[in-house]
């Protein structure tokens, strides 16, 4: 029983330090390592152990990814409610802010030309993603394109987005 707390204490002082250390990433290895030590020391079985935490580590690194998608998928339709919003050569701040402080961001859009496509009417637009809150902090820009639908202006354009929100569209 001893040598089965020692080891929980210890996969729990290692995930403590995994997360301090690490991000978001980080949470489904902590989490699958947390359960295989845990499940280990209780069924004295390292391969039920092995296995629980492989299926742990699957799952939070799923619903890492459904979560994150969702977070960028709320500023790209704020970035393309703002273009479609605007005239052709305006400017226009965009933000969102989430009520946990995860992937907030602001910016400016500026729509630079609006084409037919012969499925739908587009723009083209630029937008700018800012690093903080401070004055003169530093602003990456990006070039986009939307198009409308019956249910309004939707992201169009996958090749810009990929250096803003890597793979997950």
């Amino acid at each position: 029983m001893k040598r089965r707390l020692d080891a929980m204490l210890a996969a729990g002082v290692v995930a403590s330090l995994t997360v301090m250390m690490g991000g978001c990433t980080s949470i489904g290895a902590v989490a699958g390592a947390v359960a295989a030590v845990s499940t280990g020391a209780v069924t004295s079985n390292p391969a039920i152990g092995i296995g629980v935490g492989i299926a742990v580590q699957a799952a939070a690194d799923e619903a890492v990814r459904r979560v994150t998608k969702s977070l960028h998928g709320d500023q790209q339709m704020a970035i393309a409610a703002t273009a479609g919003a605007l005239p052709v050569g305006e400017t226009k701040p965009w933000r969102v802010k989430h009520a946990l402080p995860l992937e907030n961001g602001h910016g400016e859009v500026r729509v630079l030309r609006e084409f037919d496509s012969a499925l739908a009417t587009c723009r083209e637009f630029a937008f700018s993603v800012i690093a903080g809150e401070k004055p003169g902090a530093p602003a990456d820009w990006f070039v986009a394109s939307i198009c409308k639908d019956q249910d309004g202006w939707k992201w169009a354009s996958a090749e810009p987005a990929v250096g803003r929100w890597g793979t997950l569209q």
